[in-house]
Parts: C-alpha cells; structure tokens; sequence
C-alpha cells in the first residue's frame, strides 16, 4: 500500500468544506454554479477544494459550456473503502509478533 497516495485520499476528507462538498454530491452531480451557491463561498475557494477532492479520486468533473460538473467517483470511494478494510482488519501477524511474554 502506498502511504503518501493514501494520506492524499484521506485529507480530502479532513476539512468541514469538503465534507459539505461531499454531502452535496451524494444526491448526484452537481455544477460548480450550484455548489458555490450552496455554500456561499469564492469560486477560487471552490476550485481549490475541488482540486484536493479530484487530486484524491474522491470526486470526479467534466466540463460543459464554461460551468465544470461534479460527482462522487465511485470507483475513488471503493479505493477508500479498500484502505479501511486494510487498516481496521485484524491481521493474524500481530500476536505472533508479540514481545510480550505470556
């Protein structure tokens, strides 16, 4: 697992825009028209989150006309749900690896 690509993945989920971004976007896509209108915030302020949250393979756009559209990446979520699993599982190595003795 690559470390510096997971930690970019979980960042984009570590400031309260972003997450609000991403509630928006549950329902389907979204232009930046709308999301900046939503959260009344700068469209160099959305730009700049949107690029961590594309960055991240969180979220995905396209352009039409001069308006850039916004999704959820299904496939960049699999990946998160992938991390998750890897770092909540119980791995059998760590009691064998244990210093402690019994």
């Amino acid at each position: 697992m690559d470390n510096k690509k997971t930690a970019v993945m979980f960042k984009a989920f570590c400031d309260e825009n972003r997450l609000h971004i991403l509630e928006l976007l549950r329902d389907g896509e979204r232009c930046a028209c709308d999301i900046l209108e939503e959260m009344k915030i700068t469209q160099p302020t959305l730009s700049h989150h949107m690029k961590i949250l594309c960055d991240a393979g969180v979220v995905s756009g396209r352009k039409e006309g001069k308006w850039m559209h916004y999704s959820i990446s299904e496939e960049g979520l699999e990946k998160i749900r992938n991390c998750l699993d890897y770092f909540t599982k119980h791995s059998d190595r760590a009691s064998e690896k244990s210093c402690c003795k019994k």
